[in-house]
């Protein structure tokens, strides 16, 4: 029955009135009255009425009066007034259900009502009144029909405006949702984690001033602490923007991206600063990182971070890893392995992190670099290598929504039980 509605759609007039002059052309050549053949004047008005219900589909106030007019002529001059007496109902039909204004619709009911009386006129009493029941099936049926269309129509148009609201309350009520939880964040952020690292940091910074006595190589962590904790306070106040504003900051790369002619320095400063807490670094690092957008770019980097971290805070300070990036027809290949066999630093619990006393089991680490990496398109692959482990993916040139590969489970953090085997090489 869906086609049966969509047949009464505003759209499909043309549609409709088409059907109807082909149910006429059917009833003149088959269907006449007593299989007498129609007259030449039957034609003329039938054709009339056919014409004029095509061209002016559009205007159906128009469409009425032609056909209230030659229904008038039909009976005038006609026995046989089916055709023309279809029309004008027709086109009653079409007013009603298009007219923006009920008087107009009262109107050409009462101009169809008018014409069909005068088929009366001079009669006896008894066949006027019959004229005035007729009016039920000539003008009510129409008239009925067009109305409960409209309503239907109305209905329709009212329940999608309905649904529509509320998609947009819904919309509204998530963005303020997400607002309140990301003000949430924001506050958490500035009021716990910066104040007690920039906390850390001042503490450093007198303890580096205080101790003039001290060791270079200690004086040299306290450099790299007191740097990488100004470094992450930074940070800390970049994320705490765009969370109490995303529009405001929307169009700020360096909050997302990095230059990509400062890819290498930065891959560089990483590599360096994992060196200095004892890790072995073997990087095979490919030229054209520095012609990668800044997106990927960023993902690199912050892929290389996290990886060298976690070789410092699992497989110990003196473990050997090997990093590769490597761009090959638009596509970067990032890997990250290393043996496994180092040993945690005197003072620092079993698993511990660059830090002494910083937890490090039950991460998130391997979690967010997968969410990184499929945003781009890509897939994440870590699990045991040899004696140690190995983390790659590779971030492909250009990502269609279409092609971006479905989420898969992958192990977890180094030292949780794995959901599923190691994957296959990229």
């Amino acid at each position: 029955m869906r086609w049966l509605g969509r047949l009464f759609n505003t759209r499909d007039t043309l549609v409709r009135l088409t059907l109807l002059d082909l149910a006429g052309v059917g009833y003149l050549v088959f269907c006449t009255q007593a299989g007498r053949t129609p007259t030449v004047t039957q034609w003329i008005l039938a054709v009339g009425a056919f014409a004029a219900a095509l061209l002016l589909h559009r205007r159906p106030v128009a469409n009425m009066v032609v056909q209230a007019a030659l229904l008038a002529a039909a009976i005038a001059l006609l026995d046989d007034i089916m055709i023309n007496q279809v029309g004008a109902s027709w086109a009653l039909i079409e007013i009603t259900i298009g007219a923006y204004r009920a008087r107009t619709i009262w109107l050409a009911a009462g101009l169809l009502a008018v014409v069909d009386l005068t088929n009366t006129i001079g009669d006896p009493a008894d066949r006027v009144a019959a004229g005035v029941v007729g009016l039920a099936l000539e003008v009510g049926i129409p008239l009925l029909l067009g109305l409960v269309i409209r309503a239907n129509w109305n209905l329709a148009r009212q329940a999608q405006e309905r649904a529509v609201a509320e998609q947009r309350q819904h919309e509204s009520e998530s963005r303020a949702a997400r607002a309140d939880e990301r003000s949430a964040i924001a506050r958490e952020l500035h009021d716990v984690v910066a104040h007690h690292v920039a906390s850390m940091v001042l503490r450093v910074g007198v303890a580096r001033h205080v101790l003039t006595d001290l060791d270079p190589r200690v004086g040299e962590v306290f450099d790299d602490v007191h740097g990488t904790g100004t470094a992450a306070l930074a940070e800390l106040r970049r994320l705490v923007a765009v969370l109490r504003d995303p529009d405001g900051v929307r169009g700020d790369a360096a909050l997302t991206a990095i230059e990509p002619s400062a890819l290498p320095a930065a891959i560089g400063a990483a590599i360096d600063r994992a060196r200095q807490a004892g890790i072995t670094v073997e990087a095979d690092l490919d030229p054209a990182i520095g012609s990668l957008d800044a997106v990927r770019g960023m993902a690199v980097l912050r892929l290389t971070q996290e990886a060298l971290t976690n070789v410092a805070k699992h497989a110990g300070t003196s473990a050997v890893a090997h990093l590769v990036v490597a761009v090959r027809d638009g596509v970067v290949h990032w890997e990250v392995a290393d043996t496994g066999r180092g040993g945690a630093p005197t003072g620092v619990p079993t698993g511990g992190g660059l830090l002494a006393g910083v937890p490090t089991g039950g991460g998130h680490g391997i979690t967010g670099m997968r969410e990184r990496v499929e945003v781009l398109g890509g897939r994440l692959k870590a699990g045991p290598s040899g004696t140690g482990w190995r983390v790659r993916t590779a971030l492909p040139a250009v990502v269609a929504a279409s092609d971006r590969a479905p989420v898969r489970s992958v192990p977890g953090e180094r030292g949780a039980p794995a959901d599923s085997p190691a994957p296959e090489p990229v």
